[in-house]
């Protein structure tokens, strides 16, 4: 069992008995762990304590984020314009398909796939040659690149990489310096398209409802088509979805799991507010 693994059996705990209020001696149990060691895997992979890490996972948590009245041009501009918290913003960069790569599902298209580790779990990263079409997290390899399949179900898909696998491992290492942006390749209407270009100006450590991405894209009564499009978002982590939640501060569904989710919500502010912040 990796890492995280552990960590996500351990949030998927937390939340089916919050009501509780397990300890750490009931949470480390449930991962087979001493409370020293699992204490120190905590910390290693989040930074901050386990209780601490509840509390950026807590619904007052969620609900001061998002009671802060600001749009998402206010919040973004408030965290520089080099800051890391804009890294997605200012490191990503999406491209449409044309509407022929559209229309013939991947027919005239050569796509290489690798699976790689990364914080938040397991992920299989394919790429077109112009970009990043997919990034899908996974528990079971088999069905991952099944589903990669059913995808582009005309393009020729073979293992293997190319620089801008190298370019997505850099971005979830935050080791920017010498890296080119992630390039992007996205099949999607242009209503999606929009959707998954606004996410990219959410902060890290920020959460907005889907209400506030509806008003971003400048169509405010269209929120049920927002989380569609959402929901459909084929890049994980580098189109930050999971920094969606519901308005009354529910953490929402996430195409990879909600234990997913809470790990990369928490694992986010912890590099954000440390061990000291306080709600």
């Amino acid at each position: 069992m990796t890492d995280y693994q552990r960590i996500a059996q351990a949030i998927n705990y937390i939340k089916v008995n919050f009501k509780q209020q397990p300890t750490l001696e009931q949470i480390a149990e449930s991962v087979h762990l001493s409370p020293y060691h699992f204490q120190r895997l905590f910390k290693k992979w989040a930074g901050v304590s386990p209780k601490k890490f509840l509390q950026y996972l807590s619904l007052e948590h969620a609900k001061s984020i998002l009671s802060q009245k600001q749009s998402l041009e206010e919040t973004t501009f408030q965290t520089g314009l080099s800051g890391s918290g804009r890294l997605h913003d200012l490191f990503v960069n999406i491209e449409g398909m044309t509407p022929g790569e559209y229309k013939n599902q991947g027919g005239n298209l050569f796509i290489k796939y690798s699976v790689n580790e990364s914080l938040f779990g397991n992920y299989l990263i394919a790429s077109t040659g112009k970009g990043v079409c997919n990034l899908l997290f996974f528990d079971q390899e088999e069905k991952v690149v099944e589903e990669l399949k059913s995808l582009w179900p005309k393009a020729k898909l073979v293992v293997g990489e190319d620089k801008d696998h190298e370019t997505v491992r850099k971005f979830f290492a935050k080791n920017l310096e010498s890296a080119d942006k992630v390039r992007l390749h996205l099949k999607g209407t242009d209503f999606q398209l929009k959707v998954w270009e606004a996410l990219l100006k959410i902060p890290e450590g920020a959460l907005v409802s889907y209400g506030e991405i509806a008003n971003q894209i400048k169509q405010p009564t269209a929120q049920r088509a927002v989380g569609t499009s959402i929901g459909r978002n084929p890049v994980g982590y580098l189109i930050p979805c999971h920094r969606v939640i519901k308005r009354v501060g529910g953490i929402g569904e996430y195409r990879w799991g909600k234990e997913r989710k809470m790990a990369i919500i928490g694992w986010e502010s912890a590099q954000l507010f440390g061990e000291e912040h306080v709600v």
